[in-house]
């Protein structure tokens, strides 16, 4: 099994302070439990059923799976990652396996200053590591990088991941009081992060939320 450490998931330190940059530049340093060497399967069907359209910006997209099997469905894809030795690697398997996805280091706070709108933005495993004082800056972030109408596919932690270690769990609650002020929640499913340190996967939310006109 690949040497991998989950953060710690102390419920006050989360919400007070999420998890640290530091910490998943510490993660990449071995095999974080996220990197499983394949894009998650509910990206996948997401893609597959309709609901990931046109332009794609793939917000904290590690070494980049997701965005490459995005991009080799046709999509024009940037993934961002404010870790830059994630980002390295994803340029690296870009160039390996021919595809025509970009990569940036940035921060996703600040995705308008990327000067681009996109008509799908895929959060698999961003949102749920902010603190309280994050998460609208982070929302307010991703409205800046939507266009009007475009769709956000959010995969988060659930509360019915009851096991040690990993981020923040989200409620229900949270998500759609996250977005309650110009975004209309068009669903919420549970569904299965997939990671290399659990064979059953670990239990999350799946939301398709929609940016207002």
């Amino acid at each position: 099994m690949p040497d991998a450490t989950l953060p710690p998931t102390n419920p006050d330190d989360l919400r007070a302070n999420g998890v640290s940059t530091s910490t998943f530049r510490a993660a990449y340093a071995k095999t974080p439990p996220w990197e499983i060497g394949r894009p998650q399967r509910a990206i996948i069907e997401a893609a597959e059923r309709g609901a990931i359209v046109g332009d794609v910006l793939d917000a904290g997209c590690g070494t980049g799976e997701n965005a490459l099997c995005l991009a080799g469905r046709g999509h024009v894809v940037l993934g961002v990652d404010v870790v830059s030795v994630a980002i390295d690697r994803a340029v690296a398997k870009n160039l390996e396996r021919r595809q025509s996805a970009e990569f940036r280091v940035h921060d996703v706070r600040d995705l308008g200053s990327l000067g681009r709108r996109f008509d799908t933005v895929v959060d698999c495993g961003c949102f749920h590591t902010f603190s309280d004082d994050d998460r609208p800056r982070y929302v307010a972030s991703l409205r800046d990088a939507l266009r009007p109408g475009g769709r956000l596919i959010l995969m988060c932690f659930s509360e019915s991941e009851t096991r040690e270690g990993g981020p923040r769990r989200v409620t229900q609650e949270e998500l759609r009081a996250a977005f309650a002020d110009g975004w209309t929640i068009e669903s919420i499913a549970p569904a299965r992060f997939e990671a290399n340190i659990f064979e059953d996967g670990a239990r999350a939310w799946l939301a398709s939320i929609r940016k207002d006109d």
